[in-house]
């Protein structure tokens, strides 16, 4: 039985979680491996919308097991908000069917303000984070300071990892202009904190071991997109941890060999939340267009997504890093009524045209699309299940995506309903 990893390959707001959701039936377990709650996977099931953050997208689905991985920074009081909202909606949520990593790494109070202070006084380059504290979460795990989840479980560690992340984040502060952490009042909130995260956690690395060795099928769901990964991504405007599918294995305890698939999951268009380069970006009204019909605001801050025509360059960039297998192509019926539809296929860049975004952010900053033209199609592809559903040129438009990417479509969703949803290729069948 394959092992599938769900990846965003463009920016992020692909539609991963409809995606994951989709999939979830197919699969035992979902996983959750890197990123933290500055993500949004908004799902639509029988007309009711779920928007998640911290919480893998397969826990709307009864009988499947939920992992959030060690490769996930970790906001529990956001958590435990999340799964009271969830609960509210009618989804049982337990430590039978949620787990988290042992290892996983803690947000806490101060990561979000330091985050949030560093990017109001910076007057160089604002990054456009969501202020939510991810970054300074991973430099601690990096620097060895972190609080992770199993230490929650022994005040004397506690105590220390505490002292040890303080003689660090207070001078920080203090250059900052920011008051000292009260060290009382924040083991206070961990102590309290301590039995009600605990029972969820887990030796997660043994447990998938375990589950795959008896043959369940595992879903790895990635969170923002290979565009922001924090190697291979528009450096310095990207997210802080890895977020391509190699992280999969790294981010929940598994070896690379536990990998079969990989989906990427890719918008018929282009969008972009925050900062950073963007060469098919439109300021025009075609732009306003895919922005209103897309809906394109962010799940996580309700930010104005910037827009765009779709990038072959880009996202034949990502699935090679990502190794993918083939795409889920969403978003198709927001071009609906376009009369031509351009693809970007190069970029010009000081009198060159290439085939790849360059790595240097200057010159990422003065690439110029070179544009491919296709012509629309007036018919409505919203709701499609099958490609008989489908205006000729919207295959047209599909099958050349395929040649750019040098990519299969394995999936093609057409609105944000789970069933509206062309499966050309079971994933879960390699």
């Amino acid at each position: 039985m394959a092992n599938v990893v769900v990846v965003g390959a463009q920016w992020g707001d692909e539609g991963k979680g409809k995606l994951v959701d989709w999939l979830s039936e197919r699969a035992d377990v979902v996983a959750r491996f890197q990123g933290g709650h500055n993500a949004g996977h908004t799902l639509v099931i029988d007309g009711k919308v779920y928007k998640l953050h911290a919480l893998p997208s397969g826990v709307v689905r009864g009988g499947k097991l939920s992992v959030i991985g060690n490769g996930v920074v970790l906001d529990p009081w956001h958590l435990l908000e999340e799964i009271e909202t969830v609960r509210a909606q009618g989804v049982a949520i337990t430590p039978e069917t949620l787990m988290i990593a042992e290892n996983t790494p803690l947000i806490l109070p101060f990561h979000g303000e330091l985050d949030r202070a560093r990017e109001s006084q910076n007057s160089v380059a604002k990054i456009g984070t969501t202020g939510r504290g991810i970054g300074p979460a991973y430099e601690d795990k990096v620097g060895r300071r972190v609080i992770r989840v199993a230490d929650l479980a022994d005040d004397a560690t506690l105590q220390t990892r505490v002292d040890r992340a303080l003689v660090h984040h207070n001078a920080l502060r203090s250059g900052l202009g920011i008051a000292a952490i009260d060290r009382d009042a924040l083991l206070d909130k961990l102590r309290a904190l301590a039995p009600q995260i605990l029972p969820y956690a887990a030796p997660v690395w043994k447990v998938l071991s375990e589950k795959r060795k008896a043959g369940k099928r595992i879903l790895f769901e990635g969170a923002q997109g290979a565009l922001l990964d924090v190697d291979f991504g528009t450096y310095p405007y990207v997210t802080s941890s890895n977020v391509i599918a190699g992280q999969a294995a790294t981010g929940v305890g598994l070896g690379p060999g536990a990998i079969d698939y990989v989906l990427g999951i890719v918008k018929a268009y282009t969008t972009r939340v925050g900062e950073g380069p963007f060469p098919t970006e439109l300021s025009d009204d075609d732009g306003q267009r895919l922005g209103e019909r897309g809906h394109e605001f962010g799940t996580t801050t309700g930010r104005k997504r910037r827009c765009g025509w779709f990038d072959a360059c880009l996202v034949r960039q990502s699935c090679a890093i990502s190794g993918v297998n083939g795409i889920a192509l969403t978003k198709l019926d927001v071009l609906d009524g376009f009369t031509t539809l351009r693809v970007c296929v190069g970029y010009r860049l000081d009198g060159q045209v290439l085939d790849y975004l360059p790595t240097a952010s200057d010159a990422q900053a003065r690439c110029e699309p070179v544009y491919e033209d296709m012509p629309g199609w007036t018919e409505s592809t919203e709701g499609a299940r099958s490609w008989a559903d489908l205006p000729a040129n919207a295959i047209k438009y599909v099958r050349r995506i395929e040649e750019l990417i040098d990519c299969p479509v394995a999936l093609l969703s057409t609105s944000p309903e789970r069933e509206d949803t062309i499966l050309v290729r079971d994933p879960f069948a390699d």
